[in-house]
């Protein structure tokens, strides 16, 4: 394998499968059985997961809610699928842990770095809920973040496109893919990876991104085994 301890970023989108909203078990189980290949190697996975298929903050806020309160609705969202995933990952026999940026002891752990880092060392998986546990701070912060904090060799965002394009490939047929690209290269053509705050933290501190899509099975697994699968962000 060519990492050795992993950050995923799935979107919460991504768990709703062809549904409209909530979250699709047939998904789960896939992304599941996926993740279990990685563990049956001895990879260190660590996951963070968005809450858009629940809810999203910035909508809330652009109807005339309270920022604040909205991203705290959010913050929930995650910590609801964070939920889900743990429940599927043990049914693949996967011993798994959820840590929160907002205490909710009753279902999850807090956040605490070292047990997070001792989690991993015993093959356990942890999911990071509650994004950061701060309003106006995206799942895409939070991925970082926890990434770096935990030293991981890099972030896995998981998408539904197999890559870095150089204009939206859904719009635009002309669109062309990216094997390989820079950080410097991503800000200069203005392409759209994570949010600023995210990615420029990643930028900093070294830590390489691969963008690919997480929907089609079996690519995670080649991925982290090296192949060129989507498309890798690097100094």
């Amino acid at each position: 394998m060519q990492y050795k301890r992993i950050l995923l970023k799935l979107s919460g989108e991504a768990l709703m499968g062809n549904r409209q909203y909530g979250i699709d078990p047939e998904r789960l189980k896939e992304y599941a059985e996926d993740i279990k290949q990685l563990t049956d190697k001895g990879v260190e996975i660590a996951i963070v997961i968005g809450g858009g298929n629940i809810f999203r903050g910035l909508a809330g806020a652009s109807k005339g809610m309270d920022r604040v309160q909205g991203d705290h609705m959010g913050m929930l969202a995650t910590v609801i699928n964070g939920l889900a995933l743990q429940g599927a990952l043990e049914d693949e026999g996967i011993p798994t842990r959820l840590q929160s940026a907002i205490k909710i002891n009753e279902v999850s752990e807090p956040f605490i770095r070292r047990k997070a880092l001792r989690h991993l060392e015993k093959g356990r998986v942890v999911i990071f809920g509650g994004g950061t546990g701060n309003p106006y701070f995206t799942t895409d912060s939070a991925a970082v973040l926890r990434a770096i904090e935990i030293k991981a060799n890099v972030i896995l965002k998981g998408t539904r496109v197999d890559g870095i394009y150089t204009s939206d490939p859904e719009k635009d047929s002309k669109a062309t893919k990216f094997d390989f690209i820079s950080f410097e290269d991503v800000l200069k053509k203005g392409l759209k990876v994570m949010d600023t705050t995210a990615f420029t933290l990643s930028q900093e501190n070294h830590l390489p991104i691969v963008v690919f899509d997480m929907n089609t099975r079996g690519n995670l697994l080649k991925v982290v085994a090296g192949e060129n699968i989507g498309t890798t962000v690097n100094l």
